[in-house]
């Protein structure tokens, strides 16, 4: 996968089945972000080699809309202040698109009612921002829902309702989803996750079971994967 002309992910293989927690774990700048791009086919990063299978189907070329139109929808990093434009009135649109089954339950998980009236993600605190967005990804119902970092900046409250709202939606949606961490401050907090899986320098250099990535969240990513027999080099 590619930036302009640079090479920013290489030799990723991912198998996501339905209903599967696949966590990506990384230091900052290891491809992380743009490998969640890529999946959902923004402009800014573009396959440059291999493909990008959903549903049986090549959608490598396919535009970001179509993606969210088949079941893919991406939960941002970082969200864009939106003054004019109230938090009810996207909820609406996104109910209206896609049904949204199920929203007052995750509604409630999110704790985000209060929010409704008021101009989207503007004076929002980290938590506010990090819990409404997860909110507005799951009302669209998605197939496989990327989220980047939802536990980055949030405090202790706000992180146990979203890894909440997650565990909600894989257990009663059968929501597929690949949830990228820096801290891995949520994991703990997870109930079904598949795989783990560990991203250096644009590859995943070690797949695993929730367990034995404990040793790098303990020990730190060089000294962890040396534990666990990891060469970078």
């Amino acid at each position: 996968m590619c930036v302009d002309d640079r090479v920013v992910v290489r030799n990723v293989y991912l198998d996501v089945s339905c209903g599967e927690v696949h966590v990506i774990l990384g230091p900052n700048g290891a491809g992380k972000t743009s490998l969640l791009s890529a999946i959902m086919g923004l402009p800014r990063v573009r396959v440059c080699g291999g493909t990008i299978i959903f549903g049986g189907e090549d959608i490598s070329g396919v535009p970001a809309y179509e993606r969210a139109r088949r079941g893919i929808a991406l939960a941002h990093q970082f969200v864009p202040v939106i003054r004019g434009v109230k938090v009810a009135n996207i909820v609406k649109h996104i109910i209206e698109r896609y049904g949204g089954g199920g929203y007052e339950n995750i509604l409630d998980i999110l704790d985000v009612k209060h929010l409704m009236g008021r101009y989207l993600f503007h004076g929002f605190s980290g938590g506010e921002r990090r819990r409404l967005e997860l909110y507005l990804t799951l009302l669209q119902r998605p197939k496989l829902a990327l989220l980047d970092e939802p536990d980055s900046g949030v405090d202790v409250d706000s992180l146990k309702l979203i890894a909440e709202a997650v565990n909600y939606a894989v257990r009663s949606w059968s929501t597929s989803m690949i949830l990228v961490t820096h801290s891995g401050a949520i994991l703990d907090k997870l109930y079904d996750v598949t795989r783990t899986h560990i991203m250096i320098g644009g590859q995943i250099v070690y797949s695993r079971d929730l367990e034995a990535t404990r040793v790098v969240l303990s020990r730190g990513y060089i000294e962890g994967l040396k534990v666990l027999g990891v060469s970078l080099q």
